[in-house]
């Protein structure tokens, strides 16, 4: 039996369409995935997950007391090792929104742009072997 030892992303978005196709599109980029539809529901996973998780993929507005941001915020002071991009289709990021080491994608996006994103923005030592393969 071969362990895998793929990085997981916790996904989190109220829209199980989009939830669906982000799975998909960082199953691809080489994460093992692992979701929750809305923020409130994250931060109840993330103790017993955040040891395993190299990426948070969030959107902003989402049902319950934690948006995407207050999500970030809380990740990024208590889980400082997991890379944080934040998606939005409707809200642009002001200053204070986000953490330092969290990136804004805006949405709709495809797949090749989510992979360009996180080829570019992720250090080395956190990308998933087909985002380290040549373009």
């Amino acid at each position: 039996m071969t362990v895998s030892t793929d990085p997981y992303a916790l996904i989190v978005d109220d829209d199980p369409i989009i939830l669906m196709d982000l799975d998909g599109i960082l199953s691809d980029a080489g994460f093992r995935c692992v979701e929750a539809d809305h923020g409130d529901a994250a931060m109840k996973m993330l103790p017993g997950h955040a040891d395993s998780i190299t990426l948070l993929f969030s959107d902003v507005e989402m049902p319950g007391g934690t948006d995407g941001f207050a999500l970030a915020r809380h990740v990024a002071s208590t889980y400082p090792w997991i890379e944080i991009v934040i998606a939005s289709g409707r809200i642009k990021p002001e200053l204070g929104d986000m953490p330092d080491n969290a990136t804004f994608l805006g949405k709709p996006f495809s797949a090749r742009m989510v992979h360009d994103h996180l080829r570019e923005r992720l250090p080395d030592g956190k990308k998933p072997e087909p985002l380290r393969e040549a373009v």
